[in-house]
């Protein structure tokens, strides 16, 4: 994932959450932190093009211990649920219709399976339905700031002038461009959403 689509990642969440928190657990991934304790134990050069992000927004950004499992586990955990309680299921569901799961699909669907499935069990850990801890956290969390134009992206090698073959490393402050997204080929939304319909009625019908 490019810093740009991870920036974005960001800013919609915080605008689904209605805030922003004080301080994010990341795992060690080079579009957060490049080098860790460069400087000495806890000095650690972050993406220049992040970091600038995380303080016009706000927060503070948590590493994960290295080698340990237990730190790690806490951010990738829910990729799991996600997938064996949404993925899973909706491929399943729209293969009985000769139909394959893209991206627009999956965006629509998940809006439902957030509203009425993750947010409204028992998680785990808090024992707590996630919608009603959401309720009592937000008077906590920071307003949502206006979307970013750091537009920022990942150091990468340059050669340097006269010299073709001789490749510099250029630091990522320094590099500075519009993150152009590909058009996606999609279908109008009212295909999917048809065709969805169409599966939960035959659903209701067969059970």
């Amino acid at each position: 994932m490019k810093v740009g689509a991870l920036i974005e990642c960001h800013q919609n969440a915080f605008v689904a959450l209605g805030g922003v928190p004080r301080r994010i657990l990341y795992d060690n991934m080079k579009t957060v932190v490049l080098e860790r304790d460069v400087d000495g134990s806890g000095e650690h050069r972050y993406h220049a093009g992040f970091l600038d992000y995380a303080k016009h927004c706000g927060f503070v950004i948590k590493l994960c211990c290295p080698y340990r499992a237990r730190t790690k586990g806490k951010v990738e955990r829910f990729n799991g649920y996600l997938r064996r309680s949404f993925y899973v299921p909706l491929v399943a569901k729209l293969k009985q219709a000769g139909l394959q799961l893209d991206v627009v699909t999956a965006n629509v669907e998940v809006r439902y399976w957030l509203k009425d499935v993750a947010n409204e069990r028992i998680h785990g850990t808090t024992q707590r339905q996630p919608s009603a801890r959401l309720q009592e956290e937000r008077s906590h969390l920071q307003a949502v700031p206006a979307a970013w134009r750091g537009d920022i992206v990942a150091a990468r090698p340059q050669a340097a002038e006269g010299s073709p073959g001789n490749a510099t490393t250029v630091r990522p402050s320094m590099v500075a461009e519009r993150i152009e997204a590909p058009i996606p080929i999609q279908h109008p939304l009212a295909v999917y959403e048809q065709l969805l319909a169409q599966c939960r009625v035959g659903a209701e019908r067969a059970s």
